[in-house]
């Protein structure tokens, strides 16, 4: 992942819940129109994988 968008991830997660939302339903919205590679089984996995290990630290974070 580049710098760029490193830190516009870390901009995004500043926003308010609504504005998060906002850019969530924009970027899904024009990324319907893009032709985007099919994902391997093994690229489902790891994104799954990191998913669940970003989720479990926030939650220990929070608690």
């Amino acid at each position: 992942m580049t710098s760029t968008t490193q830190e516009l991830l870390k901009f995004f997660e500043q926003l308010p819940e609504l504005e998060q939302q906002e850019v969530v339903v924009e970027i899904l919205r024009r990324t319907l129109n893009k032709d985007l590679p099919i994902l391997t089984d093994e690229e489902l996995v790891l994104n799954a994988e990191e998913l669940f290990l970003s989720l479990e630290q926030s939650e220990s974070e929070n608690n």
